[in-house]
């Protein structure tokens, strides 16, 4: 599953090294970020000797919905590449998470890719207090406060990053593939930053990636999101084996 959506997840998901000990009581973390009907597009463009192309796009959205007793937000992540690319590589990419508004941690996580002739789909569902996340092929332990590969993206938009130095390490783990992942983010500091899209006061960091057929490994990708609650990811740019990629947030 190496595709251009998820280089946009990527912005949050730092596959990596550092181990996450946490406890299940303090896992929650207060939404301040994502609300009702909340909807966030992106473009991503793809360089090569320096041409930038668009080649996709991605919208992320969350509806507050019931499911097994509780709130939730019923997050939804697609993408695909536009039709002039799709010669090259079509994507047609949805994913879904059910996340408890209470403790941001997911309950339900669904994925129906269909990728240039390959499809896969994951319906997984998460026990938080039997540390158990159950799939198709069975059942796996996880830790204390395990994120998917969507959630992880709302619970980092969480995080208060004024806790944090410069240079930082802020982990956690997160779910894919009947794999547990421990993931981290490296904190940077604050910037104003200008994009084709508009000017943004932001906070930046750099994901902690594994070497894979998409990415080289190390902290090449950089990441900017709002200096506001929301913290919306704004712009990302990071090498990949052949190339580089940008995804600019569309207002």
């Amino acid at each position: 599953m190496r595709t251009v959506f998820i280089c946009v997840l990527s912005m949050l998901l730092l596959i990596g090294n550092a181990a996450s000990a946490q406890n299940f009581q303090s896992c929650g973390i207060k939404n301040t970020s994502t609300s009702h009907g909340e909807k966030l597009k992106f473009k991503v463009y793809y360089t090569l000797a320096g041409l930038y192309v668009a080649a996709g796009e991605a919208t992320f959205s969350a509806v507050i919905e019931n499911y097994q007793q509780r709130k939730v937000f019923h997050v939804t992540g697609e993408g695909h590449t536009l039709k002039t690319y799709d010669w090259f590589y079509k994507v047609r990419d949805v994913y879904e998470s059910y996340i408890d508004t209470a403790t941001m941690l997911p309950l339900k996580f669904i994925r129906n890719v269909a990728e240039t002739g390959n499809r896969i789909y994951d319906h997984v569902v998460f026990d938080h207090k039997l540390n158990t996340a159950v799939s198709r092929k069975g059942s796996i332990q996880t830790p204390d406060c395990v994120q998917d590969v969507l959630s992880a993206i709302y619970y980092a938009r969480n995080i208060n990053f004024s806790r944090y130095k410069v240079n930082d390490v802020i982990p956690f783990n997160m779910y894919l593939d009947d794999q547990v992942y421990p993931l981290y983010i490296r904190y940077l500091g604050k910037e104003k930053l200008h994009t084709r899209y508009g000017d943004y006061n932001t906070i930046k960091f750099r994901p902690k990636l594994i070497e894979g057929t998409l990415f080289k490994g190390g902290e090449d990708m950089l990441v900017y999101v709002t200096d506001d609650a929301r913290k919306i990811p704004v712009y990302i740019e990071t090498p990949i084996l052949v190339g580089k990629i940008r995804v600019y947030f569309i207002p």
